[in-house]
């Protein structure tokens, strides 16, 4: 495809500016990962599902539930709603949510035998599909008492992320955002996972750009007006190795075995700067 004909499938508002940043050899999105304000209308309603699950988290997360009970709120409360929890059977995962506790990194895979005890912290991740869009976030929740070296991560963590999104600006670049959360994180004495990034989301569960947390500022794709992706650091206490369980071929936990971090949300690129859809 010509690039003449390519810049015609971009919306009128961003082929200028386009064309300049392909003219200065920047990585660009093609037009499919620009969502329509037809997409953003159902892109939202499959958010505020999402937003309603995390926040029905808020208020009942406490020590002593099995991360099957959270795994049947999820399923529950997202059918009720109409929805469909999208990481039910997605490849294999054999659960509606993800539920990552301590030095378990990410993809934490419910169950009737895993109980939250006091002093733990864990992440839940869930992600919804609305009619056939996507949205996608997480929080973390402290168990009780938890220590004051477990809480300094949480909230460091939380700060990469508002730090990552006030760098998303139109026609900035995403390692941008990248380098002021791995510097975030860095200054603390933690580390950012490298291998595992965040994702472009909403007309698929996982789209492109890749998105990396430890890449130089000035470098990845173009932020254009229309991209949806998310924000999702996984910050180590430690070092920023992790290992694959190869039993259950989900489950990444810290080398280390020391505690992880992660807050996920969901953000649109706009002509003026951002809106976040989920949280």
């Amino acid at each position: 495809m010509s690039s003449k004909t390519y810049l015609k499938d971009y919306p009128a508002a961003v082929k200028d500016h386009v064309l300049f940043c392909k003219s200065q050899g920047m990585q660009v999105p093609p037009p499919s990962l620009l969502k329509t304000p037809e997409h953003l209308e159902k892109i939202r309603a499959s958010a505020r599902i999402n937003v309603a699950l995390l926040d029905y988290m808020d208020h009942n997360i406490k020590a002593g539930i099995s991360t099957e009970q959270i795994d049947r709120w999820v399923y529950q409360i997202t059918t009720d709603l109409g929805g469909i929890p999208a990481p039910l059977n997605y490849e294999g995962f054999p659960k509606s949510v993800c539920t990552s506790i301590d030095d378990v990194v990410c993809h934490g895979i419910p169950s009737s035998r895993e109980i939250l005890k006091d002093g733990q912290i864990i992440n839940i991740d869930c992600s919804t599909i609305l009619d056939g869009y996507f949205s996608d976030s997480s929080r973390m929740y402290c168990i009780g008492e938890v220590s004051e070296e477990k809480r300094r991560l949480v909230r460091v963590t939380k700060e990469c992320v508002e730090l990552g999104l006030a760098e998303v600006k139109p026609w900035a670049r995403l390692g941008d955002m990248a380098a002021v959360i791995n510097a975030h994180a860095r200054k603390n004495g933690y580390s950012v996972v490298r291998e595992i990034g965040g994702h472009g989301v909403g007309l698929e569960f996982h789209e492109d750009p890749w998105v990396s947390y430890v890449a130089p500022a000035g470098t990845g794709m173009v932020m254009v007006p229309g991209m949806v992706f998310t924000i999702e650091p996984m910050v180590n206490m430690g070092r920023a190795g992790f290992r694959i369980n190869r039993f259950d071929g989900w489950t990444v936990r810290t080398a280390d075995h020391k505690p992880s971090a992660q807050w996920e949300i969901m953000v649109l690129v706009t002509e003026t700067g951002y809106e976040v859809l989920a949280w």
